[in-house]
């Protein structure tokens, strides 16, 4: 499948779908045009996920995966336009973290407030050693609205969260991966974008239909206490026992074969 929108392409080579956010010269900021386009084509993708083994998002260029939101057109937003505005940025980044298939956001040059954002709903984060991360909405006179007070917090800790929030300062790669923010880092995004094709490869001798619950089941567990998590995690676990991928997984292992998986 390929989709060439205006501000967004995704087009999938060699079992990698490659989704761009293609506002470079307005270093990839997010106004609600590239919000719906990515929406619609989130959504698309989510109608034939198996398609290819995961997806690597990144921003078009070399200064920025996403700058942030765009000011120009927050800045004269009434109150209910300013809540429609904050209610399409997290559905898109629910539909990141509903999508089945991994997703690995690649970060080179700025990612701050809506990039910091729309990076944290993804699965992971690859970044170059110029990759600048941080929620700086304090000083504009605002707070995250895409979720970075939510997810930020799960992903570092609340205190550390808080002192970055709190203060709007940069967070530099080396820091990021530090953190725990971010996976890997590298010198260039090439380096970068070659990497996470050979991770998502890498998971293709693996079960589809297995990685996608156990992408549900830990994302649930966010907001689940272990008691609960562990509950759910024993459902999903149980379930999965009527699987092909199952079946076909433990039976390849008896017979000493490689697995021929088909995502059910």
């Amino acid at each position: 499948m390929t989709i060439q929108n205006k501000l967004i392409t995704y087009e999938e080579i060699e079992g990698v779908g490659y989704l761009t956010l293609n506002r470079e010269d307005k270093l990839n900021a997010l106004n609600t045009d590239v919000l719906k386009e990515l929406e619609e084509v989130l959504i698309e993708i989510s109608k034939t996920q198996f398609s290819v083994n995961g997806i690597i998002f990144t921003g078009a260029g070399e200064k920025a995966f996403i700058a942030g939101a765009d000011i120009a057109e927050m800045s004269d937003m009434s109150v209910s336009q300013a809540k429609e505005f904050g209610e399409l940025g997290q559905r898109v980044t629910l539909l990141f973290e509903k999508l089945q298939l991994p997703v690995i956001a690649c970060v080179n040059g700025f990612a701050l407030g809506g990039g910091c954002e729309m990076a944290m709903s993804c699965d992971f984060i690859y970044a170059t050693n110029a990759a600048v991360f941080g929620q700086p909405e304090v000083k504009l006179g605002l707070i995250p609205g895409f979720g970075g007070t939510q997810r930020l917090s799960k992903l570092i800790g609340r205190n550390k969260a808080k002192e970055i929030v709190y203060t709007g300062r940069n967070v530099k790669a080396d820091e990021a991966l530090s953190l725990g923010l971010v996976n890997k880092v590298f010198d260039s995004k090439g380096e970068m974008l070659s990497e996470a094709k050979k991770t998502i490869l890498r998971m293709t001798k693996n079960s589809p239909y297995a990685i996608s619950i156990a992408k549900k089941v830990m994302n649930t567990g966010n907001d689940l206490t272990v008691s609960e998590g562990l509950h759910h995690e024993l459902n999903e676990f149980s379930n999965i026992f009527n699987s092909q991928d199952m079946k076909e997984g433990c039976r390849a292992f008896v017979d000493k074969r490689a697995a021929s998986f088909k995502g059910c």
